[in-house]
């Protein structure tokens, strides 16, 4: 086999692992400024969950919890 075409099967890999690998998750300074750009305000309690990241916060003048997955959606918990 060539160098080029192992150089090439690894670019193939790399671009599928690139496609197919989950989320990076958020690091705590993006959470906080993604929860906010959302409408929420002093964000607190972050704590990591079998379900994504944990946070406690306030909207619309209540406290809510919430759960943000390794994709950035935010949920809030009932």
């Amino acid at each position: 086999m060539s160098a080029r075409v192992v150089s090439r099967a690894v670019v193939c890999v790399l671009m599928m692992v690139g496609v197919f690998s989950p989320a990076y998750a958020l690091t705590q300074q993006e959470l906080v400024a993604k929860l906010e750009a959302a409408g929420y305000s002093q964000i607190r309690d972050i704590k990591s969950s079998a379900e994504g990241t944990a946070v406690k916060a306030m909207k619309n003048g209540k406290e809510v919890s919430l759960v943000v997955d390794s994709s950035g959606q935010i949920q809030e918990r009932r």
